[in-house]
């Protein structure tokens, strides 16, 4: 195998860097997606086709998502939901479950320290979903998460961990219903938006756009109520350890193109 001379690799990453920074301030200049959300998928499918574990795929995937996040940032995008954790996922295979739970408790807590990104960009992580399903290990490190990043507030990372849709709806009907029983809404009175507001993404702008790698196209129960309103909904063949920069420009381009027509019809 020929060598590539150090000066062509330096150009070839400075060209590269260069254009990157040129096609980020051209989308800059329209409408950029407030909320973006993520469907992580394809970790085990990559790790197979590499012939690798497939903790490994998993480990390849947290590194992404510090990548897609400092993208997003610098896109300008406010907030971003990832779907990191489905209750169903416990019926995964124990070994795999386990590395999981070991990875969130781990990495979590040190990205959300030593993340430049996370400092940065003032980024305040929030970890959604039935959390008592989690171990008393793995909470307390949840409560770790948000006390670190509790003064943040200039983004929002919205870590949706032992999730589904079904389960926050349920959560949120619960809640609405609780606000009956002690006074502070009239049954009669309940509206959708009484039910939104309890949603784990009430304090987040609106979900603007939805994208899921691996090729699959569906929503695997994952911000159904959020998405029944004006989301751009983008499916990739990209596994998530493979999705690029250049993905996630042209899903921000069609959602552009779209955004004018989306705005008319919330009018």
């Amino acid at each position: 195998m020929i060598a590539v001379p150090a000066i062509f690799q330096y150009l070839y990453t400075e060209t590269n860097q260069r254009l990157r920074r040129l096609f980020m301030d051209v989308l800059r200049q329209g409408p950029i997606p407030r909320h973006a959300a993520f469907i992580m998928d394809g970790n085990r499918r990559y790790a197979r086709n590499l012939g690798v574990a497939t903790q490994e795929g998993h480990l390849k995937g947290f590194r992404k998502l510090e990548e897609v996040l400092e993208w997003c940032m610098q896109l300008g995008i406010p907030a971003v939901s990832i779907y990191a954790f489905s209750i169903d996922n416990f019926n995964r295979p124990p070994e795999e479950v386990d590395t999981l739970m070991k990875m969130a408790k781990e990495k979590l807590v040190v990205f959300c320290r030593e993340s430049e990104t996370v400092r940065k960009y003032g980024i305040n992580v929030r970890v959604c979903g039935n959390l008592k399903l989690l171990s008393p290990e793995v909470r307390a490190k949840v409560d770790e998460v948000h006390e670190i990043t509790k003064n943040n507030n200039k983004a929002i990372l919205n870590v949706c961990f032992a999730y589904n849709s079904s389960d926050e709806i349920a959560t949120a009907m619960r809640r609405t219903i609780k606000d009956t029983t002690d006074g502070s809404l009239a049954t009669e009175a309940i509206q959708w938006k009484n039910i939104e507001d309890h949603l784990f993404t009430a304090d987040s702008p609106p979900l603007d756009i939805l994208i899921r790698t691996s090729g699959e196209n569906r929503f695997s129960d994952f911000l159904l109520c959020q998405i029944a309103k004006h989301c751009s909904i983008h499916f990739t063949h990209s596994l998530w350890p493979e999705f690029t920069l250049w993905d996630l420009l042209k899903m921000i381009l069609e959602f552009q193109v779209t955004f004018a027509s989306v705005e008319d019809k919330k009018m």
